[in-house]
């Protein structure tokens, strides 16, 4: 059985689009997006992410969602039978425009609850980066941040792995 990701039904969306002919309001695009992500939830209680601490030039990549304010870590799910390592190389790819990067080393395991479900998350740090990000349906934009100096906006949850990162905070087991 396959999985819904918000990736496919991105693509199904801007698909569908060019196929009518007709522009789809953003408010429209986000709850289509918004309903996906819950019925997978309802449908697969237990969810496991990927989630990177993208690292270039002494700065972290952070990432604007479409469909999520504040500023965030990139990463997404990981596939039916997709080995976690390949799944954030993926994900990546498809939100910033990874073309390179040293082969990624897992920095933790956490857990998180989201409404029914239960989201575990792997987080890993991927260095030696080079990346060309084009603006897309998931993500809008895409920062080089000062992990000591995170900007406004940044998820607490992004700015507690920044901690970690940086040895300030103790790793914890929820995200």
């Amino acid at each position: 059985m396959r999985h819904i990701t918000p990736v496919m039904v991105s693509k199904f969306l801007s698909t569908a689009r060019r196929a009518i002919f007709l522009p789809m309001p953003a408010f429209a695009e986000k709850l289509l997006l918004s309903l996906a992500v819950h019925t997978r939830a309802l449908l697969c209680p237990v969810d496991f992410g990927v989630v990177a601490l993208v690292e270039q030039g002494g700065k972290v990549v952070l990432v604007r969602h479409s469909y999520k304010s504040g500023w965030l870590l990139p990463g997404g799910a990981v596939g039916h039978g997709e080995p976690p390592g390949e799944a954030i190389l993926r994900e990546l790819r498809e939100e910033i425009g990874l073309t390179h990067s040293a082969t990624p080393q897992l920095f933790g395991l956490y857990t998180r609850k989201a409404l029914l479900a239960t989201n575990v998350i792997a987080l890993y740090r991927v260095r030696e980066v080079a990346f060309v990000f084009k603006p897309g349906f998931e993500i809008r934009a895409v920062k080089l941040a000062d992990p000591a100096s995170p900007p406004p906006g940044t998820a607490p949850a992004v700015q507690r792995r920044l901690k970690e990162l940086l040895g300030e905070a103790p790793q914890r087991p929820h995200w």
